[in-house]
């Protein structure tokens, strides 16, 4: 009876905390509803992503567990973004709801781990507030495209939840639902292989595995043997889901010659500092930190090797009296393994994002260090409640003015600007900004400020960062109508990275703008080699082979382009149209032509008159000619209302037709000999 009368007593605190947990984040955080995408790989995991654009369907559900366009292998990441579009399409204030929520539900779990492992309920609280609203959280939550983050983070608390229960119930069915869980989190983010460890450690402290009472004074202790081959299972996945992110990486066009490995080590000595440093005082925080490379000072690359030494051989001796400092550190510093850039993937030379998950073994080291400290020293309860209050306020205050920064791309690459120096990415991206706002000069000033940065170094490392400046150059001279000059500088981003899909792509477009259909087509072919599901590759691919009379080469390539993705308007509109309109009678369909041309048009909000007469035709070929005349009026009456008078004259001239029965044939659509 006691025991059932205590337990509301405890209970109704951890509702409480758990309700100023979830204030707090969306205090911090809600802000995001109201951001944009930013030019930083949202494109690559959303609103670029045909794949994720077109929201779910058994087809795209497949296609999940092979996609490359992230050059990264998390499938239920790419589902999740999937998801998000079928209900929100591509409004990104449902993107980044998703994002807050998920982090919400991770700072939810670890306040449940923290309490069932320990039962230190305000430990646990202080551990997970601070970890919900640390400022470097805001670029795992405020960043669309690191929805890998939160989602995983989800996947590991749980992980370690029903390992938490299979050590109390030791069942086949406990060790399978955590090994399910496990593998759903390596499907968000491969960087949970360290997963396995982490369980050891939790073994160690607080679960006290290897030591357990069987009567006065007499202990027993599982070896360390035993609890190691209980993860034999999970240390195969690991292996598994490190081989396939590896074999990905390499293969993918993304990849990039590794950095001298001397540079690499200084460099992860320093970041395993640095990203403690910032713990305590994150300042200067941003997007992209640039590589030090090899200008890391001497006494940097020792003062930090030093102080990662001084700790590990304190919280080694400490271990018997204080074993959550040795947990804590060693969860710190495993979890960081993968990412600390020893084996390099990115050019950055450390980044926030990082640290979401590591970190948490940090304040589970400090927090119970003051803890313990507090008690030694009697220090006065309303004192230790009011510093931990201050401590969480000011820590919020910052992350919610940090998050400010990820409003837009503008805000965003300005403060990377502003907090850093000599940084390319910066200076590359906020061109692309311009140059999408239609400042191209000043567009044109900040790509050559980041092709001068990156020109310094002539490390084979960064072929691929010149390769995108370099297009990104051509892009903006394109726009500006120097197409000798923008080809150039494409041919050069193709020549330093041959297996960059989007030099071909864009240097293609210039040709074929330029009048080269030849050429162009041989550079879409190269895109489509190197990147075969690029949907927009295989839509101008067919545009090419139209304007070469290469007609059914033009319908398979449509077709592909559709198939990749369903909801694009130029393949559906063009494919009807040869289908309605084309003089080889083996070649039209107007059933087809007609589905195609209402999908067009429905996408199109019945809004673009080359649509509404594509339809027409449609019909047309159908037989349909009272539907075929009636469309083709509104396309006149619709262009004419847009301006376009000629047009409109064209569509006139077709409703004639239609009236006398008669389907529309376009001459310039000739049927000439394709080259398969």
């Amino acid at each position: 009876m006691k025991e059932a009368a205590h337990r509301p007593r405890e209970t109704w605190p951890r509702f409480a905390v758990c309700a100023v947990f979830i204030a707090l984040v969306w205090i911090v955080f809600g802000q995001t509803l109201r951001f944009g995408f930013v030019n930083y790989d949202d494109r690559t995991y959303v609103y670029g992503n045909s794949l994720v654009s077109a929201g779910l369907s058994w087809s795209g559900l497949e296609r999940a567990f092979v996609d490359t366009q992230t050059r990264n292998w998390h499938p239920l990441t790419i589902i999740s973004h999937m998801i998000d579009s079928q209900f929100y399409g591509l409004a990104a204030g449902g993107h980044h709801f998703t994002n807050v929520l998920l982090h919400s539900i991770a700072a939810l779990l670890l306040f449940a781990l923290l309490c069932n492992l320990t039962d230190r309920l305000w430990n646990a609280a202080f551990v997970t507030a601070v970890f919900a609203i640390h400022p470097l959280r805001v670029e795992s939550v405020a960043w669309i495209a690191e929805r890998k983050d939160v989602l995983s983070a989800v996947f590991f608390f749980l992980t370690l939840l029903a390992y938490a229960h299979y050590v109390r119930q030791r069942s086949v069915g406990c060790y399978l639902m955590m090994s399910i869980l496990f593998v759903c989190g390596l499907m968000s983010k491969p960087m949970l292989v360290t997963l396995p460890v982490v369980l050891l450690l939790l073994d160690y402290w607080p679960l006290n595995r290897r030591q357990k009472a069987e009567g006065k004074g007499k202990k027993s202790h599982t070896p360390w043997s035993r609890l190691i081959l209980e993860k034999i299972p999970l240390l195969v996945l690991s292996f598994a889901s490190s081989v396939i992110t590896f074999l990905l990486q390499e293969r993918t066009s993304g990849s990039i010659a590794q950095l001298p490995l001397m540079w690499r080590l200084e460099n992860a000595l320093v970041s395993c500092v640095t990203y403690i440093a910032q713990l305590f005082w994150p300042v200067h925080l941003t997007v992209f930190y640039p590589h030090p490379e090899d200008t890391l000072a001497l006494w940097q690359i020792v003062g930090a090797a030093g102080f990662l030494i001084a700790v590990t051989w304190v919280v080694f001796a400490l271990r018997r009296t204080k074993p959550y400092l040795i947990v804590g550190w060693l969860w710190y510093l495993i979890m960081l393994l993968p990412v600390i850039g020893i084996v390099e993937v990115g050019l950055q030379g450390h980044a926030d994002r990082y640290t979401y998950l590591p970190h948490v073994g940090l304040l589970i080291a400090l927090t119970w260090l003051i803890a313990d400290l507090v008690a030694f020293f009697r220090v006065p309860k309303p004192v230790v409640v009011a510093i931990g209050v201050i401590t969480i306020g000011v820590l919020a205050a910052c992350a919610r003015k940090q998050t400010t920064y990820w409003r837009d791309s503008e805000t965003l690459w300005t403060r990377a600007l502003a907090v850093t120096k000599d940084n390319d990415v910066a200076q590359a991206n906020y061109g692309m900004f311009l140059m999408d706002r239609g400042q191209l000069d000043d567009a044109l000033s900040h790509l050559q400020s980041a092709l001068n940065i990156r020109s310094a170094s002539g490390h084979a490392h960064y072929n691929l960062s010149l390769a995108l400046i370099h297009d990104d150059i051509g892009n903006v001279l394109a726009r500006k109508g120097q197409l000798d000059d923008a080809i150039a500088e494409l041919r050069e981003a193709s020549r330093l990275e041959p297996n960059y899909p989007d030099a071909h792509y864009n240097l293609g477009t210039v040709l074929f703008q330029r009048g080269d259909t030849d050429g162009a087509v041989l550079e879409w072919r190269t895109t489509l080699s190197i990147q075969p599901h690029d949907a927009d590759a295989q839509t101008s691919l067919g545009n090419a082979l139209v304007q070469k009379s290469e007609l059914r080469e033009a319908i398979e390539h449509y077709e592909a382009a559709l198939r990749l993705a369903p909801d694009s308007v130029l393949p559906l509109n063009n494919l009807a149209w040869i289908l309605s309109t084309s003089p080889d009678a083996t070649l039209r369909n107007g059933s087809k032509a007609v589905a195609l041309a209402k999908d067009a048009n429905r996408l199109s909000q019945n809004n673009n008159p080359m649509f509404v007469r594509t339809l027409a035709a449609a019909f047309a070929e159908a037989g349909q000619f009272e539907n075929a005349t009636n469309t083709a009026d509104a396309a006149t009456r619709l262009a004419n209302a847009q301006g376009q008078r000629g047009l409109a004259q064209q569509i006139a001239e077709d409703a004639d037709l239609y009236r006398h029965r008669s389907p529309l044939r376009d001459q310039s659509l000739t049927n000439a000999p394709t080259n398969r």
